[in-house]
């Protein structure tokens, strides 16, 4: 009989938090592409750095949880899970930051918040509204209960930084606890 989920994660909390890590945000990158590509709503500048951070942390994942089942060094893998919690806390840094502009609390990047600038000419103005494309930074492209996108995103990048935090503690107590018996 295999053994069941609980003890499963009880017993390789590695494997567990990696597991999680991927699936999760593997699931917000295809959220957010599903946004983008089926519904139309274009990722401003901040919306697409917040996704690098997805873009890094399943990838290590995977190969965390792959490590798991081949043996490697416990150590390496507790350092790659806490490389992945720093890099999705520095993303909720950044989410937050991004809600915090569409809210108007603090200002955002000049390149898609801010003024634009010196126009020129009305011909050049005309010839340069026609050539881009900005999709601005502190407008919310799509909100439920409150939050936009930029704060789902601040709030399941808190989550994964917790789930890879947790997966370090735990291989790290029962490292020390088999060191003391």
């Amino acid at each position: 009989m295999p053994p069941s989920s609980p003890s499963i994660i009880a017993s390789r909390p590695i494997l567990a938090a990696a597991t999680a890590i991927a699936v999760v945000g593997a699931a917000t990158i295809l959220g957010a592409w599903f946004f983008q590509y089926a519904l139309g709503l274009n990722p401003c500048p901040l919306c697409l750095e917040q996704r690098y951070a997805y873009y890094f942390a399943v990838p290590l994942a995977v190969m965390v949880g792959l490590g798991d089942q081949a043996g490697a060094s416990r150590k390496v893998l507790m350092l790659a899970l806490a490389v992945i919690a720093a890099g999705m806390l520095w993303n909720t840094g950044l989410g937050i930051y991004h809600s915090g502009v569409e809210w108007g609390w603090w200002r955002g990047p000049q390149e898609c918040s801010g003024n634009p600038g010196d126009l020129g000419s009305a011909r050049d103005l005309a010839a340069r509204l026609q050539s881009i494309n900005i999709v601005r930074c502190d407008q919310a492209a799509w909100r439920f209960l409150g939050l936009s996108l930029a704060g789902y995103n601040a709030l399941i990048s808190f989550v994964l930084a917790l789930i890879a935090g947790w997966g370090v503690w735990r291989e790290w107590r029962s490292r020390s606890r088999s060191a003391l018996h």
